[in-house]
């Protein structure tokens, strides 16, 4: 399970709907060795793309290079679907590198809502997680999963404890 506070994801959200129609990237940081997603790092998409994005590669080494600095990890790598569902394309799953990270989806196909999930991605398998958005009213509903597969729709809304 992924756990954001609300105030990165709402920056991630937000980012989203400022690059659109282009997709959004960057990544969330946390101490090396830990879950803890606590450092947003908003990052330029070279490719000023509405279907593709990469990381600027003298920021991502700017970006590499100041996490290890301050011994820290890509804990999240984020990106946006400008006009599809927030789920992994097969480019993506085959630029996915970092096997310890949450890779979060953003769809702004929708300009009222923002669909938003959460992924594993090892060595080509994709495995969708629950969110969970600390700070977010106790009687709401804490966590989320949708799932989607050719035949069938899954959805998993547990009240977060």
């Amino acid at each position: 399970m992924l756990t954001l506070d609300q105030s990165i994801h709402d920056a991630i959200v937000a980012h989203a709907r400022r690059d659109h129609p282009d997709e959004a990237c960057g990544i969330v940081a946390g101490p090396a060795g830990s879950e803890q997603a606590v450092r947003h790092v908003p990052m330029e998409n070279a490719e000023r793309s509405t279907t593709f994005y990469r990381f600027d590669s003298m920021e991502q080494l700017r970006v590499w290079r100041e996490l290890d600095d301050r011994d820290e990890d890509p804990v999240v790598i984020y990106h946006s679907h400008t006009a599809t569902e927030a789920y992994p394309s097969r480019t993506d799953i085959s630029l996915a590198m970092e096997p310890n990270a949450h890779y979060v989806l953003v769809s702004t196909r929708d300009p009222e809502t923002a669909e938003f999930r959460s992924f594993r991605i090892t060595d080509g398998e994709v495995v969708e997680e629950p969110v969970r958005i600390a700070g977010v009213d106790q009687h709401a509903v804490q966590t989320y999963m949708f799932g989607q597969t050719p035949t069938s729709v899954v959805y998993d809304c547990p009240a977060g404890n």
